[in-house]
Parts: structure tokens; C-alpha cells; sequence
């Protein structure tokens, strides 16, 4: 039994009108009556992001979850090599090509959250507020460093 690989379909693309104001207030250049793109976007939110990411989300609908789950060990595995290299190869040193190479991979890697994320049902605003509301806790109860989710 073999599987297809399938586009999943994105939102339909929304009006400048309805984009939140600092998306729109933030594009740099180009023309804001139409959907913003990685060449007009200076900053983004999380949550746009996750929506524009949805769009070249191409992979088997079968393996919705072991898929962006793989991808992201695979890519955070990348970034994990540049620096090894770095110690390896550099002394230590993040040379600016070595530093633009990592940017790429930490991309990838957002990507793929970003995937994860969607197909759970979840919003990357969300696990990043609840994020820094879990290590601003443990910093102000004293067990930032440790291990264990619970602490």
C-alpha cells in the first residue's frame, strides 16, 4: 500500500485590510494591496507566519505527524553540525558565511515547528508565550537550570 504526497491546502489568502496592523504597518516595500511575501515582509508575527508557511506544506497526509517530526530533527541536527564545525573547523569562531549558514538551517527548523504545530492544532504565539511564562517561573522560583518539565 503506498501513499501519495499530496499539497495540504492553505487558507485562502486574506486582504491587506484584514492583516494585523503590524504586518501591514511593517511590510518595507511593495504593494500592500496583496498578500505579503518573504520579499515585503520586514518583521512578521508568529502567527502570520505559521499561515504563509502552510502554503509550500507538501507531504504525505498520512504521515502528518512522524513527517514535520522528522524533518524538524533532521534540520535542528543540521544547525547542530555547523557548530560542530565551527569547534572543529574554526577554532570556536562563527565565521559570518558559517553564521548565514546557520540562519538558513534555523529557518528550516521554524519551518517545520511551524508544520508540527499546525497539524496539532496549535499556535506558535501560544507555545512561545507559554514558553516564557514556564522559564520566567522556574528563574523566579530559583530552577531555571535542572532537568525535568515538572520543576
Amino acid at each position: 500500500m503506498g501513499s501519495s504526497t499530496t499539497r495540504i491546502s492553505a487558507p485562502a489568502a486574506r486582504p491587506e485590510s484584514d492583516l494585523p496592523t503590524s504586518i501591514a504597518a511593517k511590510c518595507s516595500v511593495g504593494d500592500l494591496s496583496r498578500e505579503p511575501t518573504a520579499h515585503t515582509i520586514a518583521r512578521m508575527q508568529l502567527s502570520e507566519y505559521q499561515r504563509l508557511s502552510r502554503r509550500t506544506a507538501e507531504y504525505p497526509r498520512d504521515a502528518w505527524l512522524a513527517y514535520p517530526s522528522l524533518g524538524l530533527a533532521g534540520e535542528a541536527g543540521e544547525v547542530a553540525d555547523h557548530a560542530k564545525k565551527a569547534i572543529r573547523d574554526d577554532g570556536g569562531t562563527v565565521t559570518d558565511e558559517r553564521r548565514l549558514a546557520i540562519s538558513k538551517e534555523l529557518g528550516d527548523v521554524l519551518w517545520y515547528v511551524a508544520q508540527l504545530a499546525s497539524e496539532l492544532g496549535l499556535e506558535l504565539e501560544e507555545i512561545a508565550r507559554a514558553n516564557l511564562e514556564k522559564l520566567s517561573s522556574r528563574q523566579q522560583r530559583g530552577v531555571l537550570s535542572g532537568s525535568g518539565d515538572e520543576r
